[in-house]
């Protein structure tokens, strides 16, 4: 997976911890009522004075709203052009889907767009996505429902929408076919990974 060091064991999962509560301007305090662990507990986390469980992980990416992953995810080198090989997507399966990733991770502009596929059933998860900038959706294959604020949009092949991305949304695939579509992600924060939140409720399969 693109952003995962083969290496995690180099990585500093305490200073990861940090540096995401820390974007979200979430205060220690503040994360041990969201995750149910104690002040002191994460605190030693982040000092690296213990090592989190895997159990303990998750509870902190439920917490912060990201994938598990996103405590091991290194900083990609930024290029002003990048190109990929349908090949060389960065691909994560989750229960009922994937998302490819389209080179957004390495560009130097606040850009990101990937791939949506979806089997009959598959979403966004229980809870609704919120995150900076602007948000382009265009269906090519199936019947893609998102929901904007409560209110439900049907997009079929050819059918755009845009929108605030700080407007709570979420997706899903009620109909009898795949659906593909695209979805570009614009002038998001400089220290957000809108992949990630789209990511944070999906049930990724292993």
């Amino acid at each position: 997976m693109e952003g995962f060091d083969k290496q995690a064991e180099s990585i500093d999962v305490g200073q990861r911890l940090r540096a995401l509560r820390e974007e979200r301007n979430i205060s220690i305090r503040a994360l041990a009522r969201l995750s149910g662990l104690s002040a002191n507990a994460l605190s030693m986390i982040e000092r690296g004075m213990t090592s989190p469980s895997v159990s303990t992980l998750n509870k902190l990416a439920i917490a912060l709203k990201v994938p598990v992953t996103a405590f091991f995810r290194t900083m990609p080198v930024k290029e002003a052009v990048v190109f990929r090989k349908a090949s060389e997507r960065t691909r994560i399966p989750f229960l009922r889907g994937m998302m490819e990733g389209l080179g957004g991770e390495h560009f130097i502009g606040r850009v990101e767009a990937f791939l949506l596929t979806l089997e009959n059933g598959g979403n966004s998860g229980p809870s609704y996505i919120v995150h900076s900038g602007h948000e382009l959706v265009f269906c090519l294959r199936g019947k893609l429902e998102y929901d904007v604020e409560g209110k439900t949009y049907l997009l079929e092949p050819g059918d755009s929408m845009l929108f605030s991305a700080s407007l709570k949304h979420r997706w899903r695939n009620s109909g009898t076919t795949v659906v593909n579509a695209l979805i570009v992600i614009s002038g998001f924060h400089e220290e957000e990974y809108p992949f990630e939140y789209h990511l944070s409720n999906l049930s990724q399969e292993t």
